[in-house]
């Protein structure tokens, strides 16, 4: 059976590197690569390659105006034809550049593929410039579609976060801070160094480096891949958010609180609270809203926030069986006797993070003693001053 895996992220050379390691270390190896430049004029440019060159080439439509209907349309079938081929060992699906994992890894799988990896390639010194970035990825050449809105910060923070395996290039331009900041950003992923052209011996003698089909980034690609597990893993209400850490001019402030926000001093404070961090995400609990588990989302300066359905506190008895397991199993470990998994759980990283500075705004954010007090259905007078932003 044909192993797929998936290699995606924004930093291109990092990207090429490890697409590159994995042509020459896998014997029946090729690459598929979908490029979406000319999305805008309603086309996409699909080519094959092994490590001689390319194979084909070739076009096809962009579905509804859809980067990942064009890519479901063509390179499902195209995986079916080559595993039916039954000559190759494995499929490297090399993503366009702000391309996500997540979708494609879905569409993968939903093709009754076997994805055994996705990797996030990445150049640490190009980390943080890339999660300052508010810029809409369209101003950058990068949409996927016309209708394509997503920022530079905000799909760079998606395409690290889900995958369980960093492609890490070996970057001059890195300094501590850069890698230190990775590792806090995504402290459960595995870094497999990538892009080492040579070593250099004691004498000061430089030799070539050879990998092998027994290499970190192959036993990486090769290692499995649950798809179900891993969008699990990015929903706000049972999302395994980075811990506390200081290191190297860098911190992840873990911010938890079991008292609800009053939501017109946490919208005033929302531009402060957004740029205090590189990066904060989680999930938070309005007191206006007290049944509705909401997302927090932040990078490049932009907040974004949803609604990701209720609390588990919220549901009917019965109504818990049709929880998935992960679900329940994150609430119990969240669960307070009076308010159940209704909570504040917010993660901050950034280098320079003004960590005194920020839990005493939070803290300004929640309710007072008068108000706590006051219970529920008072709570829910409130002022709704989020209901521009969840467009309720």
């Amino acid at each position: 059976m044909l192993s797929v895996v998936i290699v995606g992220g924004l930093h291109a050379d990092a990207r090429k590197a490890a697409v590159g390691q994995l042509l020459a270390d896998v014997p029946g190896s090729v690459v598929l690569h979908h490029d979406l430049a000319t999305a805008a004029a309603g086309t996409v440019v699909r080519t094959i390659r092994d490590a001689t060159g390319i194979l084909s080439a070739g076009e096809t439509p962009l579905v509804n105006d859809c980067a990942c209907c064009a890519l479901r349309e063509d390179l499902v079938p195209e995986l079916r034809r080559l595993d039916a081929a039954g000559t190759l060992r494995l499929a490297v699906v090399e993503l366009w550049d702000s391309v996500e994992p997540k979708a494609m890894a879905e569409v993968v799988a939903a093709g009754g593929l076997t994805v055994t990896g996705v990797i996030t390639a990445v150049d640490p010194a190009l980390v943080l410039p890339c999660l300052g970035n508010g810029d809409d990825l369209a101003e950058r050449g990068l949409a996927a579609a016309a209708t394509d809105q997503r920022t530079v910060a905000d799909t760079f923070a998606r395409q690290l976060e889900y995958a369980p395996v960093l492609a890490v290039l070996d970057s001059p331009e890195a300094d501590e801070e850069d890698r230190e900041l990775l590792a806090q950003l995504h402290p459960t992923a595995r870094q497999v160094p990538i892009g080492g052209g040579s070593r250099t011996d004691p004498a000061g003698t430089r030799y070539p480096v050879r990998h092998s089909a027994h290499s970190p980034l192959v036993r990486a690609a090769l290692a499995g891949f649950d798809v179900e597990s891993a969008a699990a893993a990015q929903h706000p209400a049972c999302a395994l958010l980075p811990a506390e850490a200081d290191a190297h001019g860098v911190s992840t402030l873990v911010w938890h609180r079991r008292r609800p926000f009053h939501p017109e001093r946490l919208y005033e404070a929302l531009e402060d609270i957004t740029c205090a961090a590189a990066r904060s995400r989680g999930r938070f609990w309005l007191a206006d809203k007290p049944d509705v588990l909401l997302h927090w989302d932040a990078a490049g300066g932009a907040l974004c926030v949803e609604s990701a359905g209720p609390w588990l506190a919220s549901l009917p008895d019965a109504a818990w069986d049709m929880v998935p397991p992960v679900r329940r199993a994150a609430a119990a470990m969240d669960w307070h006797p009076e308010h159940g998994d209704c909570c504040q759980h917010l993660v901050f990283t950034s280098p320079g993070l003004d960590r005194d500075g920020l839990e005493r705004l939070l803290e300004s954010c929640l309710l007072t003693d008068a108000e706590y007090s006051a219970g529920r259905d008072a709570w829910k007078r409130l002022p709704p001053a989020f209901d521009t932003l969840l467009e309720v």
